[in-house]
């Protein structure tokens, strides 16, 4: 058997490492008012040691009103008073360390609350000490002397990227919400803030930082006009501008200096960025910017043409694609991959990647876990992903929505187009499929009221998905056939096997398959299958045909029968619905 050439493996923690995603506010409610907090995830952290994770990464608890859900940050050294004190996060910290994990948060630089105190004093007057500190521009004058934006930046949020002050007759930038202006990184105090910010946590202990796009925080500073992509609004996406800015490099190896001082980690999310060379430059292991990056393209395969809110079609050999390319490229240029389904942006991935029936559920969602985990890269698994929780309701009504983004979305419908049934009932179903509430429904721990995530007499700030009562962790940890268990085997089997699944080969089989997702990781002499069917029926494969001649033993099997070694011997294997296998070669 032909060996593959094993290009030089630089070994660190954060390769062998693993990540568990806590969103606060949706995670355990300690005091009873609705709201997830600090010590509710402390409660629950034997939970996630035991489920085999390295990492936990806090989302936004900062000080914030809570516009975007703590995206837009009011003060970076105080925490909400709904998530608790900051000796919560401290004692948070410890109690990660005591139990052998790390504990990384938040670090969202590229804009602030318009509450900020920065802001504030820099809205105040033009000649404001402030001023700079974030993108203030004047106004565009037509012929007929009506104002406009400096530019036709759409916002994330829908509508234009500016918003115009009349206090001094200026416009500031907010890609996002309106309450989240974009500080202005060619200001060096703005910088040395951030380093601050960054130093602040990482002394009391935090272990890194997941930073909020990171890619966005040099501009080309000509802001000029973005190309028409979308012909039916005058905003367009200015990411061309505004993304992977001429200063980017320059700035993240600002921070990855105080990072590599600590020995600490870091992701960088970062939209609108494809081309390889860009995104090498951030995670090449001696460039010392940031560790990985989360890559937007598998994320974004069912989104429409113009709009994440129209119907998309994608086919599993565009997934495929996606992997195939950056697997084999970091692999072969010194890089790494944040491997993920689900965030707290991103539907439940059972009900986006999957058609998968209730009876099905499990099976399926193990077979998600399976695809990804073992891949090359760091494994990120999102509250409740262990448990396979799904979107939210088909009779979800928009009353029930709390996603900024769907809501400015229905705004403009009913703005737009308030007599098109057609259009809203299109919107609606495209919110169930795609909205970031289907990520942020509490967690169900019981079948109790609440799911367990509050007491039977409190309301939470958002509804529980009703499936609670089947889908929950009470009827999971002790269960040995359920999803968090698998969840917990295919990490374990991962740090068992680590040469192979962490510093071994990817390498793509049956490419043209639209029903079978298989791989190999190879290190050395040793060599692993994962195989995965991705239909509800049964299917068969030609093992031998794929250059698979003898299987050595059977490693995991989501229909539990890992010893039944039989089922995979001969030319042609016969692949349940969503069956997946982990067989060595």
């Amino acid at each position: 058997m032909a060996i593959p050439a094993q290009p030089k493996v630089h070994r660190a923690w954060w390769k062998e490492s693993s990540v568990y995603q806590v969103w606060p506010a949706s995670y355990k409610d300690s005091n009873d008012d609705g709201i997830g907090d600090i010590p509710g995830i402390v409660s629950q952290l034997d939970y996630i040691k035991k489920l085999g994770v390295d990492i936990v990464w806090l989302c936004p608890s900062y000080k914030s009103p809570r516009i975007d859900e703590g995206y837009d940050i009011a003060d970076y050294y105080t925490i909400g008073e709904q998530f608790g004190t900051v000796a919560d996060v401290e004692n948070l910290i410890k109690g990660c360390h005591v139990r052998g994990m790390k504990l990384i948060m938040d670090l969202v630089a590229n804009h602030t609350s318009d509450q900020h105190e920065w802001f504030q004093k820099s809205r105040n007057s033009k000649d404001n000490e402030y001023r700079n500190w974030y993108v203030w521009k004047p106004a565009r004058y037509d012929e007929q002397g009506n104002r406009h934006p400096p530019n036709n930046w759409v916002s994330h949020f829908q509508g234009s990227a500016w918003q115009y002050d009349e206090l001094t007759d200026e416009y500031y930038l907010h890609l996002y919400a309106v309450e989240q202006p974009d500080l202005n990184w060619e200001h060096p105090p703005v910088v040395q803030a951030v380093h601050d910010i960054m130093r602040f946590w990482l002394n009391k202990g935090c272990d890194g930082f997941r930073m909020d796009v990171i890619n966005f925080i040099s501009k080309d500073l000509r802001f000029l006009d973005a190309p028409m992509k979308d012909p039916r609004t005058p905003w367009q996406w200015g990411d061309k501008w505004y993304a992977n800015g001429p200063r980017l490099h320059e700035h993240l190896q600002g921070l990855g200096k105080i990072l590599k001082e600590y020995d600490a980690f870091s992701v960088g999310e970062m939209p609108f960025v494809k081309d390889e060379a860009e995104v090498l430059k951030a995670v090449q292991f001696d460039r010392n910017e940031i560790n990985m990056i989360f890559n937007f393209e598998h994320v974004d395969i069912d989104h429409g043409a113009y709009d994440k809110f129209e119907p998309g079609n994608w086919k599993l050999t565009d997934l495929k694609d996606f992997f195939q390319r950056w697997q084999t490229f970091m692999y072969k240029n010194d890089g790494w991959n944040a491997l993920y389904w689900e965030n707290h942006d991103q539907p439940r991935s059972i009900d986006r990647y999957t058609n998968a029936s209730e009876g099905n559920r499990v099976i399926a969602s193990k077979m998600l876990a399976t695809a990804l985990a073992l891949q090359s890269g760091t494994p990120f698994v999102y509250q409740g992903q262990e448990l396979g929780m799904r979107n939210v309701p088909t009779s979800w009504g928009i009353e029930e929505y709390r996603d900024l983004d769907c809501l400015n979305h229905w705004h403009r419908i009913m703005k737009e187009r308030a007599d098109d049934t057609e259009a809203r009932a299109s919107a609606l179903a495209e919110y169930q499929k795609k909205s970031r509430d289907n990520a942020r429904t509490p967690v169900q721990w019981s079948a109790a009221p609440n799911g367990g995530f509050s007491g039977p007499n409190v309301k939470p700030w958002m509804s529980v998905n009703p499936d609670y009562v089947t889908i929950n962790a009470e009827a999971q940890v002790n269960d040995p056939h359920s999803t968090y268990n698998y969840w917990a085997s295919v990490l374990a089997l991962r740090k068992k096997y680590l040469d192979m699944f962490v510093y071994g080969d990817w390498k793509l089989l049956d490419g043209p398959s639209q029903e079978i997702f298989a791989y190999t990781r190879q290190y050395e002499n040793e060599k692993a299958l994962i195989v995965c069917n991705w239909t509800d029926k049964t299917i068969d494969w030609d093992a031998t045909s794929n250059g698979i001649d003898a299987v050595k033993a059977v490693l995991l099997d989501n229909y539990d029968n890992t010893a039944a070694a039989q089922h995979f011997t001969g030319g042609k294997w016969s692949l349940r619905p969503y069956e997946a296998a982990v067989l060595l070669v």
